[in-house]
């Protein structure tokens, strides 16, 4: 299939996208306005414009509506404070739905606070992260379950978005993980793909998606040693997905390996978030076309697009298109 028809077929493809949302705060500042606080005689950080957008779970669901499928929604937790306001605005203004989406009471809406130079734009300050510093209420927990029940068969994709890297972990608990193998296995000709960045080996069920190195940890904790095929069939993983940055893809299946290899760009501006815009042109694809192979290379070509951007970036159809156009054969 060509990636103009599996663009079209975007449009009628919906998906939820669970896990750790939280809000990004990309904070310009300005060095020529530091003058200390009277109170203390610091100096101030004197930021002079934000712009918030979607995190973690965020920027997957950000990817997808910028590729235009029919409908994006998120499941995931966001507190009462303004933070959490910001959340939703954001997400909305980028027509994600945050319906399925819990809100708790007294919980803070997960934050990153990015300071970044106005005189040159890097980032040169420690971040500022608002953060839950326990692990997720059991009442939540029990309410982000009976959500994704309820929402399970609205959607054709379901990308689970596991990037708390807590002992305690994040949204993805092992009830939610439990939930999630349950309906997996449920659903056999539905797209269950899971990212997750330290606790790959709990899944079981789902299209398992780890970077070359998250997939090493993971087979390591659970074997004390490096074997992949091994954590697929531990797993039940009917595909295991390890992306390697400019060495492409790989999937490992009971058919056997294979690679899909990418572009090579030795300079990238801005990898973060690489990972995620792949998962979300590879998980699509996967749902479209049904082959692993077409879906690595969908997948391959999203994520260059958004290494060219500063920030986490998404990929427009129309520079899907001319970066296809372009494409090693």
């Amino acid at each position: 299939m060509t990636a103009r028809e599996i663009l079209e077929n975007i449009k009628k493809t919906t998906v939820l996208v669970v896990g750790d949302i939280c809000l990004d705060r990309w904070c310009d500042y300005d060095p020529a306005l530091a003058d200390p606080s009277r109170e203390t005689g610091i100096p101030r950080i004197a930021v002079t414009r934000t712009v918030c957008t979607p995190g973690a779970a965020g920027t997957v669901a950000g990817n997808l509506a910028s590729l235009q499928a029919k409908k994006v929604a998120v499941l995931g937790l966001i507190g009462d404070d303004g933070f959490g306001f910001e959340l939703e605005k954001s997400l909305e203004e980028r027509k994600i739905s945050p319906e399925p989406v819990v809100r708790w009471n007294g919980l803070a809406t997960f934050t990153y606070t990015k300071l970044i130079n106005k005189t040159d734009g890097v980032e040169d300050q420690p971040r500022v992260d608002f953060i839950q510093a326990e692990g997720v209420p059991p009442d939540a927990d029990r309410a982000l379950v009976d959500r994704l029940h309820t929402f399970w068969s609205e959607f054709d994709v379901i990308i689970v978005s596991d990037q708390a890297e807590t002992e305690y972990g994040g949204v993805v608990t092992p009830t939610m993980r439990a939930a999630l193998s349950e309906l997996a296995g449920r659903s056999p000709g539905k797209v269950v793909w899971a990212d997750s960045r330290v606790r790959a080996e709990h899944f079981r069920n789902v299209i398992l998606k780890s970077n070359r190195d998250e997939a090493e940890a993971a087979s390591t904790r659970a074997f004390g040693e490096i074997d992949f095929d091994r954590l697929r069939e531990h797993t039940s993983s009917p595909l295991m997905v390890m992306t390697d940055g400019p060495n492409g893809a790989t999937g490992l299946r009971s058919a056997g390996k294979f690679t899909i290899p990418t572009r090579s760009n030795p300079n990238p501006i801005d990898i973060c978030g690489a990972g995620d815009s792949f998962s979300a042109g590879a998980a699509l694809a996967l749902a479209i076309t049904g082959s692993a192979e077409e879906a690595f290379r969908f997948g391959n070509i999203v994520s260059s697009i958004t290494i060219m951007k500063k920030g986490t970036g998404t990929s427009s159809p129309e520079e899907v298109l001319a970066a296809d156009a372009s494409w090693p054969v």
